[in-house]
């Protein structure tokens, strides 16, 4: 008996070592394969996240581009069209909440997919009015356009025109009149960019969690940075397409180019603006399709599945016990709503954070103007074409951002800067960047010298009206209207709002090589006695402006750079002064301040500020003003400028206030502390009590909850 006990328990024994060894194999082999699959599948999603991230980018900045070009295509003034940049806002806003709630426990690669259908649904709707509105029209005098019918530009008697052309005409403009009347087309446009806005939404939050979730610790933080990198390409083509995209003609494909009597360096020149947003949609769509295929979950990494440092997500979960999570979770729940308003109370009540918020939103409802409306700005001040303007922005503006937030960073890590010092170069990037910022009133061009709006007849400073100052004795003879904008240029150097103000009586050549002879009023400023030619379109500004332009360009990019240094370090300064528990509340609320009080008020009132300085608004086809042809330059440069720079110096001073409360709160054990190379903190103490009490803690390099944000 004892014998065969003996063997049995032998016998088992063995059988358990064997079964043992086997199934550590198998766990290791096991390991190893779920290594791997979780390696590649983390590398796909990296993959598609990152171009997903370029898709969005790359819409975002092209409709930046093409905000003159919308402007003009729907006749429509600056403050509408800040309305409609604004909406992407709004649509974000309105689902942020539900997706970042209830996406973490759905299927988040499909969540992210669906968000890029929409978004190029958006894309398309947003190109759909060029299809349904009719061609292009623009200001045109009928002999410009026909030229097989000799007309006087001066229309002494109305029976120099033949009826014919004339019924023709009328015909056009009630038949385009009849199809406005019912609809206002931009409302699409409107639309389709808060559907952007919508479908944009789930790919930040539920992305970037996905990565920290499923990929190895130590991997996490570059796979965000490079999803980031990726992110700041996306503006670059972005531009590019919208340059490429402005010098070719609204209705190209459409209408015969020949018949053109504009080109691209007109005012009243559209691009084809709603090419672009057929390939940003198509793009989006591409971006789209993998996420479908992806997996909702990924093996965990062997050094997170147990891990403390875990994410959020899956600190809490346990696969064996599962009823003992869902009871946790409704714990849970009830105890963060129950905490929710003491949080908020707690989260306010740190002044350094609540300061920081205040500087934030001024700077970036300064930043956000500037950005939207610089096309609109080089284009008026320095007489650029929107295909210029453009590409000078994605080539040179956007890089030189680009390498101010890396530096930036770099800064922070190879001097190991605490709180104290990155409040400090956070203040002093602010600081020059608007002081560089001040110089660019320097460097503006003088008015286009344009007969009755900024200089008489006379050649002398208009006093009178502008309307009114349209009208001259040189041309009292003809039957010219004041709402007409078909600018030549005489050969005198200055501008004519039309040939017919201009006192022209004769015409030769067709389409844009059309010159206008006997101009009463061209020859006016030199010789009374003698009439002029003049020739189609504006004339070009001063010999000194393109030399303007240059310094502008180098003042913008230096400029830029130095604004985006303090970007990293502020945002730096923001996590590191928040207690570990209510970072990612503190993080959505600074988010969706920036984005109420920020992304959609500042195109608004900056748009309405810059119609202020409209010199001459066009006419719609059915009455009622239409888009600004011709801006005021210096009130346009003092305006522009001027409100970027108020709003900047407002920031400073709530910036100056940040550095104060820290430096009252900063010990000098902590600044003896961070010169040694330890790390500094907002208002540490050496004492428990007071740490544990204090509104800001000391923070470490890694943080569990760790959220990224460029």
């Amino acid at each position: 008996m004892e014998i065969s006990s003996k063997e049995n328990t032998q016998f088992f024994s063995n059988n358990t070592i064997l079964s043992v060894d086997r199934s550590s194999f198998k766990s290791e082999s096991s390991a190893s394969k779920g290594k791997q699959s979780c390696c590649g599948g983390i590398k796909i999603f990296l993959g598609a996240l990152s171009f997903v991230y370029f898709a969005k980018a790359l819409s975002g900045s092209y409709l930046k581009s093409t905000i003159t070009q919308i402007e003009r295509r729907f006749d429509i003034p600056s403050s509408l069209v800040g309305v409609i940049d604004g909406s992407f806002e709004i649509g974000n806003l309105l689902i942020i909440i539900l997706v970042s709630y209830f996406g973490a426990k759905l299927h988040r690669p499909r969540i992210i997919g669906a968000g890029c259908l929409i978004m190029s649904a958006g894309t398309f709707l947003i190109a759909m009015p060029q299809f349904f509105m009719g061609r292009y029209r623009y200001e045109r005098f009928p002999s410009t356009v026909n030229s097989t019918v000799s007309i006087s530009p001066c229309l002494q008697d109305k029976s120099q025109t033949p009826l014919s052309a004339l019924e023709k005409s009328q015909a056009k403009i009630n038949a385009g009149c009849e199809k406005e009347a019912g609809s206002s087309m931009w409302i699409y446009v409107l639309l389709g960019n808060l559907l952007r806005g919508i479908g944009e939404t789930p790919i930040q939050p539920l992305g970037i969690t996905y990565i920290d979730d499923y990929a190895i610790e130590e991997n996490a933080a570059l796979y965000i940075g490079c999803v980031q990198t990726v992110a700041i390409i996306g503006p670059i083509f972005g531009f590019l397409l919208g340059s490429l995209c402005a010098k070719l003609y609204v209705d190209i494909g459409f209408v015969d180019l020949d018949s053109v009597t504009i080109t691209h360096k007109d005012v009243q020149w559209v691009g084809a603006w709603w090419l672009g947003y057929l390939i940003a949609g198509v793009i989006s769509v591409l971006a789209g399709i993998p996420f479908w295929f992806l997996p909702k979950h990924l093996p965990k990494p062997e050094g997170r599945k147990d891990s403390s440092t875990s994410s959020e997500q899956s600190k809490f979960i346990t696969e064996d016990n599962k009823e003992q999570h869902e009871s946790y979770q409704q714990v849970k729940i009830a105890e963060m709503a129950k905490d929710f308003l003491p949080s908020l109370k707690n989260l306010f009540g740190n002044p350094v954070y609540i300061l920081y918020l205040c500087a934030s939103i001024i700077q970036f409802n300064s930043l956000i103007g500037m950005v939207t409306y610089k096309p609109k700005y080089i284009e008026q001040q320095y007489g650029q074409t929107s295909s210029k303007t453009n590409f000078v922005i994605g080539l040179i503006n956007i890089p030189a951002v680009a390498f101010g937030i890396f530096s930036g960073g770099l800064i922070m890590k190879k001097f190991r800067i605490n709180v104290l010092g990155a409040a400090k170069l956070s203040l002093g990037s602010s600081f020059f960047g608007y002081l560089l910022l001040l110089s660019l009133f320097a460097m503006g061009c003088e008015n286009s010298d344009v007969a009755g709006l900024t200089v008489s007849y006379h050649g002398t400073k208009p006093t009178t009206d502008y309307e009114q100052a349209l009208f001259s004795e040189c041309n009292s003879g003809c039957s010219c209207s004041k709402n007409d904008w078909d600018p030549i240029c005489g050969e005198n150097g200055v501008t004519y709002v039309s040939a017919c103000l201009a006192g022209c009586q004769a015409s030769n050549g067709s389409g844009k090589n059309i010159v206008f002879f006997n101009c009463s009023c061209v020859g006016r400023l030199e010789s009374p006695s003698r009439s002029s030619s003049a020739v189609v379109g504006p004339c070009q500004k001063g010999n000194e402006c393109p030399k303007m332009f240059l310094y502008f360009l180098v003042i913008s990019v230096i400029t830029s750079y130095t604004l985006s240094v303090g970007g990293t370090p502020g945002y730096i300064l923001l996590l590191r002064c928040i207690k570990p528990h209510l970072k990612s509340f503190a993080l959505g609320i600074y988010t969706l301040a920036i984005r109420v009080l920020a992304g959609i008020p500042a195109p608004v009132y900056f748009g309405v500020a810059i119609d202020t300085t409209c010199l001459k608004w066009g006419s719609k086809r059915c009455g009622g003003r239409g888009a600004c042809r011709l801006y005021n330059s210096s009130a346009l440069r003092y305006v522009y400028l001027g409100l970027t720079l108020v709003l900047g110096t407002v920031s400073i001073f709530f910036s100056v206030a940040v550095l104060w409360v820290l430096r009252k709160r900063s010990s000098p054990q902590d600044e003896t502390l961070s010169a040694n190379g330890e790390r500094g903190t907002c208002g540490t103490n050496n004492r428990k009590d007071n740490f544990i009490n204090s509104d800001c803690l000391i923070q470490t390099t890694y943080w569990p909850e760790k959220e990224t944000r460029l």
